[in-house]
């Protein structure tokens, strides 16, 4: 997989982003001095959660054969602090905090949901998420 941005000029925040041939806009909010043109790089991020979790429970009732007919995912996206240091004095730690709703719609069991949120937990932008990865940054030709 191949995503590259590039800035459209140096006076907008704004992005055009191209993953794969498919391209689309990145920006941020007026308030902070975008143009509000594109979702913004965690907007883009959030959506990513709850696709790849829509997919892989899409993926999961299919081949068990469940009757769902409509699966719905919502990400919300804050800094936290964490809860054990909330009222620390010395440098206050943020955590970057999801929340996941999932939906669904069909013909299902109280155990067959059940199994789905677990199945949800497994998903693999949620476990890349919860990973400690590793990003290398370079110049290119260098």
């Amino acid at each position: 997989m191949s995503t590259f941005a590039v800035a459209i000029t140096k006076d907008e925040l704004t992005t055009q982003l191209n993953t794969d041939g498919h391209m689309g806009l990145v920006d941020e909010p007026v308030e902070i001095g975008g143009l509000n043109k594109g979702p913004t790089p965690y907007d883009l991020l959030c959506g990513a959660l709850a696709s790849c979790t829509s997919i892989t429970l899409r993926l999961y009732a299919n081949r068990k054969e469940w009757e769902v007919s409509r699966i719905r995912v919502r990400v919300n996206y804050a800094k936290e602090y964490k809860k054990d240091c909330a009222t620390c004095e010395d440098q206050p730690q943020k955590v970057d905090a999801f929340e996941r709703i999932i939906s669904l719609e069909g013909a299902l069991t109280s155990s067959q949901k059940q199994r789905l949120l677990e199945i949800a937990n497994r998903c693999p932008v949620h476990r890349t998420l919860e990973a400690q990865a590793e990003i290398e940054t370079r110049l290119e030709n260098e």
